[in-house]
Parts: C-alpha cells; sequence; structure tokens
C-alpha cells in the first residue's frame, strides 16, 4: 500500500532535542559523517500516528545550492512512495526560499536511489571519485557492489 501525502504529516526538527539516529543511520553509516552535517542542516521528519518514519538532512548554508544530505525511511515504510513526498517537500521548500538548485548524492552502487532521484527530475551533474574509500573507515557494500564513488545528482528550479 502506498502512503499519501495525508497518511503523513512533514514538520521541521529541533536539533536541540534527541536525534533519530537509527533512521539517520540507515541512509549515512557513518555517525561521525552525520556529526559533520547535522547541526548546519534543515531537517525535515515524515510522521505518521506520532512516530517517525522517515527524515530527510538538508545542508542549507549555500544560497544557490541546498544539499539533501541524508534520506532515509523506516524499512517498514520503504516502497510506499514516502521517500519521494520528502523530496517533493524539500522541492517546495526550496522553491518557496527561491533556491535555483537542489543536489543529492548517492553512492555508484545505490540503484534504487539513482533510480527515485532521476524520476523526481534530478540529473547526474557530476561523480565525487572514490569518495566513500576516503571518507568512511571501513569498506561499504550494497547490492552486492562496492561503495566507491559519490554520484552527484542536480535539479534546476528556476
Amino acid at each position: 500500500m502506498k502512503l499519501t501525502a495525508a497518511d503523513i504529516v512533514i514538520e521541521t526538527l529541533d536539533t536541540s532535542g534527541p536525534l533519530p539516529m537509527a533512521l539517520l543511520l540507515l541512509a549515512d553509516p557513518s555517525e561521525k559523517m552525520i556529526q559533520s552535517y547535522i547541526y548546519r542542516s534543515r531537517i525535515y521528519v515524515a510522521v505518521k500516528a506520532e512516530q517517525t518514519i522517515g527524515i530527510c538532512v538538508v545542508s542549507t548554508d549555500d544560497a544557490d545550492h541546498w544539499e539533501i544530505r541524508n534520506l532515509a525511511v523506516e524499512e517498514a515504510f520503504q516502497g510506499q512512495g514516502l521517500g519521494q513526498l520528502l523530496l517533493q517537500h524539500v522541492i517546495i521548500e526550496a522553491s518557496k526560499h527561491q533556491v535555483p538548485h537542489l543536489l543529492i548524492g548517492t553512492a555508484n552502487s545505490s540503484v534504487g536511489q539513482l533510480y527515485l532521484y532521476q524520476k523526481m527530475g534530478f540529473d547526474i551533474s557530476s561523480i565525487r571519485k572514490n569518495f566513500f574509500l576516503e571518507h568512511y573507515d571501513t569498506p561499504l557494500v550494497e547490492n552486492g557492489i562496492p561503495c566507491k564513488h559519490m554520484i552527484m545528482l542536480e535539479m534546476t528550479l528556476r
């Protein structure tokens, strides 16, 4: 069953309270990396019946480019359109703030994410070679493929 916007409330999370670290770690397995961007970002959470089931962290320190740094959905709710709802929310927020470009990056091995981001209108813009080899202490493997490179995608909003 696909979730709809009527099932979900998307709200901004205040970083002075506890962070849903288990949820954040689904998208970025390094708490050290999460700590490097979380406190200088906007955090949007998807809530269903008072349970946080999705999160989207967006760095907004560049007025021309907001970068989506973490997008995660609780495993029980994956495949139901929640990632798409969160992305749509961020696109609307960036448009309201007249941000001309949205960026999002994912591993070369993240085939599902690459599909979703391109389906939503993001285009591959660059590759950060060896990003995961240089920034993560342990090797990462996803879908049986070693995570080596960060594929960057961009959406132009105006």
